[in-house]
């Protein structure tokens, strides 16, 4: 069985959330979670559907461990959602700071 790693809210740090806002695709995942506002599957929230499945889960674990989204798995699914509270509270106003710039 897989077991994802989520930091908890304390362990949340703010170099490892702008590391992993850094990379483009990774920015372009969190704007697809947060516009839906509902829990997606990595496909559903790929910025590129021709994007190869090691890449996406590789950028969906760096988002992972840094907190930025927690993963459970249904069926064969993994399903993520943006983790938008526990984030604001440890940085408040960053994410809508950095979401509101435009691609």
């Amino acid at each position: 069985m897989v077991q994802f790693v989520h930091p908890s809210r304390d362990e949340i740090t703010l170099a490892g959330v702008l590391g992993a806002l850094a990379d483009p695709m990774r920015l372009r995942i969190v704007k697809s979670l947060v516009a839906q506002n509902a829990c997606m599957s990595c496909t559903e929230a790929a910025p590129c559907p021709d994007m190869a499945k090691s890449t996406l889960s590789n950028h969906f674990r760096i988002l992972r461990e840094a907190g930025l989204i927690r993963t459970s798995k249904q069926g064969v699914q993994h399903r993520n959602v943006l983790r938008e509270e526990d984030i604001n509270a440890r940085f408040p106003k960053l994410l809508k700071m950095i979401l509101s710039y435009p691609d």
